[in-house]
């Protein structure tokens, strides 16, 4: 049983969680580099399986860097290298002869990528260029490693894309958001697009859209992030083409990241006090069937519930029969943790009655249906898991956020304020709240409102949180 409560203790929950329904082993000896567990890396899978399918059919290509970026590679960027050189991991020697040059153990991909970049852009036919990899990074992270969210070996999703001019970048970071939505909606999370402040954007951008969910104990945990670069990297790397009055140009571009977060992510927001709670499209198991036998009866509901797995799997539900030499309610037990959306129940009665008795994870909603129409049925009960996980998720996001308009004590919400934009009272609202300033909606929300710091007239809302 699940000890812990995610009201009274999230961070413990969290971690109780993550074990009991062995989605991760944190036993290996490098701290914050722990193993993927069977159960935990079918998650991740889908949720690649999803970003692969968005990215193939927007025209992007995947491709596959080294791991290891020169030092004179890593430099050419002051801005970036300074937003990293306390994370990164270097390489020194290879066996016993050190280096002539060092190299960085990739924290992400702009320095290794844009050489490769200059010479693979000559023309503006050549353009744009959209390309994403699913590889591992690794930073030095320092603060308490956790399970999906503060880990050093990161699994982590990143576009790259090259474009001729600005406005075909911007549109770039537009479809972006498209295909942010369509992944969002498989995992059923609800997210805020929030411009980062000039002081927290990644190094090297332009500008920076993170993209935020909220967490049950009042923080915010950054899922992923969008950036338009301009010529910040191109210029120092040489990216140019040829247009078509033979001008040569530099290239804008972009990038958009997305890492194993989502997995706590996922953890966080739709877990309950029972275990995990997965949406359909994550689940490995999406429908778990379980025997109810009785003495003289178990070769007959053995071989109906054999028949009904087949049935589903075939229908592209992904399906098993829990057999084990097991009781029942052990089993539900079992299955609830690992947070398997629907739980099929099949006995003697049930088959005389040419039913099925169903129990929804998510909400604990109970029925029956006809075995004659157990694909369709099937089907329908995790289409309605998925969207009650979705809408519910979404008012969690809505109530998460509370607006203040003095700097007052702060409670444990994601706060929305008037905000000047000015960089001093953007400081002085992360002093007084002790709180990070997330920024202002990517898109207009319509407020209107005072500074609560300066009292200036303004047309932005701040956005403030404690973070994961």
């Amino acid at each position: 049983m699940i000890i812990i409560q995610k009201e009274e203790n999230f961070n413990e929950w969290y971690n109780e969680i993550v074990e009991k329904a062995e989605l991760s082993d944190k036993r290996y000896p490098i701290k914050g580099m722990n193993v993927w567990t069977p159960y935990g890396w079918k998650i991740m899978r889908h949720i690649d399986t999803y970003i692969r399918q968005e990215l193939d059919c927007t025209g992007h290509d995947e491709v596959c860097f080294p791991l290891l970026i020169p030092e004179t590679e890593f430099k050419k960027e002051k801005d970036h290298i300074k937003g990293f050189d306390a994370e990164v991991y270097w390489v020194t020697h290879a066996g016993l002869n050190e280096l002539d040059v060092r190299l960085v153990v990739r924290p992400t991909s702009e320095t290794a990528m844009y050489p490769m970049f200059s010479l693979w852009v000559r023309s503006h036919t050549d353009l744009p260029l959209k390309i994403y990899q699913i590889v591992n990074t690794f930073r030095y992270e320092t603060k308490q490693t956790r399970s999906f969210i503060r880990v050093r070996e990161i699994h982590f999703f990143e576009s790259h894309t090259c474009h001729d001019s600005e406005e075909d970048a911007q549109r770039q970071v537009e479809e972006d958001f498209v295909i942010l939505e369509r992944v969002m909606k498989k995992l059923c999370l609800p997210y805020s697009l929030l411009r980062r402040t000039d002081w927290d954007k990644f190094p090297g951008a332009y500008y920076t859209v993170g993209i935020d969910t909220a967490m049950p104990n009042g923080r915010t945990l950054q899922i992923g992030s969008i950036h338009h670069y301009r010529t910040n990297f191109s210029e120092p790397y040489n990216i140019s083409f040829e247009d078509a009055n033979g001008e040569r140009r530099f290239v804008h571009q972009t990038t958009y990241g997305m890492s194993e977060r989502l997995v706590g992510a996922v953890i966080g927001v739709h877990g309950d006090d029972k275990g995990l709670v997965l949406p359909p499209a994550l689940a490995p198991i999406q429908a778990i069937i379980i025997p109810i036998i009785s003495k003289g009866n178990a070769d007959t509901v053995n071989n109906a519930t054999q028949d009904l797995s087949r049935r589903l799997n075939d229908a592209g539900i992904r399906c098993q029969v829990d057999d084990r030499d097991e009781r029942p309610g052990s089993k539900y037990f079992h299955w609830e943790i690992r947070g398997v959306p629907l739980r099929l129940e099949l006995g003697m009665r049930d088959i005389e009655n040419g039913l099925v008795t169903y129990a929804r994870r998510n909400d604990g909603q109970k029925g029956t249906f006809a075995i004659a129409d157990a694909e369709k049925e099937a089907e329908s009960i995790l289409d309605g898991i998925a969207d009650a996980m979705l809408q519910a998720a979404w008012e969690k996001q809505r109530t998460a956020v509370q607006d203040v308009e003095s700097l007052q004590d702060p409670p444990e919400k994601i706060l929305r304020f008037g905000w000047c934009q000015e960089e001093e009272c953007g400081h002085e609202i992360e002093d007084r709240f002790d709180l990070t300033l997330l920024g202002t909606p990517y898109n207009d929300d319509g407020y209107e409102g005072k500074c609560i710091v300066c009292g200036k007239a303004t047309k932005k809302a701040g956005y403030a949180a404690r973070s994961m």
